[in-house]
């Protein structure tokens, strides 16, 4: 149905699929031997990684888009399917499709949370819910290889990023080469602490998973409950031979991900 413009003449209807084709840069070509579905999985892609689609933002159904883009249903289910798969979107009961938080992608190196954030430009803060020292158990005598009546710093510490919930990190610490408290935790990374004590971090012990949120756990990550949580078991070994801190964090999977390069042997 065309428009009327102020003053009084009318303008021509908008092109709903040129539209949607300007604001997510889907361009569809059916000439292509690129599958229809895959197009859109493209340039869907594109608007967010170039930001035209932030964080949060919400797309229409996927009968509207089908329609705007002349698109079958099955087409467009197919496209979201996939992109729901890779990470990019999120079906939300209520809300809709929506593109996910931009994830922290993290090497896999011997270094810190603390500061591969900082390194990469972020600001992370740091909640320290429990601080104790205390004769450690017996599982953690035998993982830190110390001898029995031995004392570690035991802590459990909530970080965030740009004041989102991250992770939630529980660590194990020998108390025989640095002295820490709340204080201290709060305001700098573990490993730069332990560095100051003198240690040389040479190898660290590291098994990454997946598990759900239970509900402390959704609670402080501000995560549904059984939502994908992202899980890293870690103990560090100095170049003196120390195993000096272990520890077992839980990320929120939708802002988190390990990156790894593979090669051949």
């Amino acid at each position: 149905m065309p428009t009327r413009a102020s003053g009084g003449h009318q303008l021509p209807a908008r092109n709903e699929e040129h539209l949607v084709a300007n604001q997510l840069g889907l361009n569809i070509d059916r000439s292509s031997p690129v599958p229809l579905y895959h197009q859109v999985v493209q340039g869907i892609e594109a608007a967010i990684h170039s930001g035209i689609l932030e964080p949060g933002s919400r797309l229409e159904n996927e009968i509207n888009l089908a329609a705007q883009l002349n698109l079958s249903r099955p087409t467009m289910r197919k496209a979201m399917d996939e992109l729901v798969r890779s990470g990019l979107l999120v079906r939300k009961r209520g809300v809709g499709t929506q593109v996910v938080s931009s994830q922290v992608r993290r090497p896999l190196e011997l270094s810190s949370l603390f500061d591969d954030l900082s390194n990469n430009g972020k600001k992370p803060t740091t909640q320290v819910l429990t601080f104790s020292h205390m004769e450690a158990d017996a599982a953690t005598l035998a993982t830190l290889q110390l001898p029995a009546g031995s004392k570690v710093y035991h802590f459990t510490r909530l970080r965030k990023v740009g004041g989102k919930p991250l992770a939630l990190m529980e660590n194990w610490v020998r108390d025989d080469i640095a002295s820490m408290d709340e204080a201290m935790l709060a305001s700098e990374g573990l490993y730069a602490i332990l560095r100051r004590g003198g240690v040389n971090f040479r190898l660290a012990s590291q098994r990454i998973g997946a598990m759900i949120a239970n509900d402390y756990q959704a609670r402080l990550l501000e995560a549904e409950v059984n939502s994908a949580l992202v899980t890293m078991e870690r103990t560090a070994t100095d170049d003196a031979g120390r195993r000096v801190e272990t520890g077992h964090h839980v990320y929120r999977a939708d802002s988190y991900s390990f990156e790894m390069t593979l090669v051949q042997r």
